[in-house]
């Protein structure tokens, strides 16, 4: 019995405390309203024909005062190739449409890599392929081959070459001889 009682007096200690430490407890709360900021929407650049070459950008920022939403376009200038280079195969200007297309580097790239040289100011095959090693410069940026023919081009060409000189020295022993 004696156990008894000490469990039932422990109980309504435990209970007596954790009511004591209920009434002593604080809430606190945040209230929030339903009033949001509005918000600045970008403006919708419509694209819906396929011939146009163009994309739209957009882009808005706002704050809790002020939104400022802008928009503009923004050429493609591959796709105006592609455009461009199919109008012109279509109308039988086969090389024609090819070099439009070699203007961009990695076309140019794959033409070299297939054995076939961008046709160049009306040289094709071989003629073009001699072109673009003589003119090394003409070859499209970000072309991985521009910077072998630009070395293959200085290397051909050596400043100070001795057979000039040599010809000038022959040249001039001549001229004497003959006064």
């Amino acid at each position: 019995m004696k156990l008894l009682l000490t469990i039932l007096f422990f109980f309504t200690l435990v209970a007596t405390v954790t009511d004591i430490k209920a009434e002593t407890n604080t809430v606190s709360s945040t209230v929030v309203t339903n009033s949001t900021p509005p918000t600045a929407n970008a403006p919708v650049i419509a694209n819906s024909n396929s011939d146009i070459c163009k994309v739209g950008v957009g882009g808005s920022v706002q704050n809790n005062v002020l939104g400022v939403a802008s928009g503009i376009l923004v050429d493609d200038e591959l796709c105006q190739l592609l455009k461009l280079s199919r109008s012109q195969y279509s109308y039988g200007m086969k090389v024609s449409a090819v070099a439009l297309l070699c203007q961009d580097s990695r076309v140019w790239d794959s033409m070299t890599d297939a054995g076939t040289p961008c046709p160049v100011k009306g040289l094709i095959g071989a003629e073009a392929a001699a072109y673009w090693e003589e003119n090394p410069n003409q070859i499209p940026d970000g072309s991985r081959y521009k910077p072998e023919y630009l070395q293959a081009s200085v290397e051909e060409k050596p400043e100070g070459d001795f057979n000039d000189i040599k010809n000038f020295g022959l040249m001039a022993l001549s001229l004497l001889l003959l006064l």
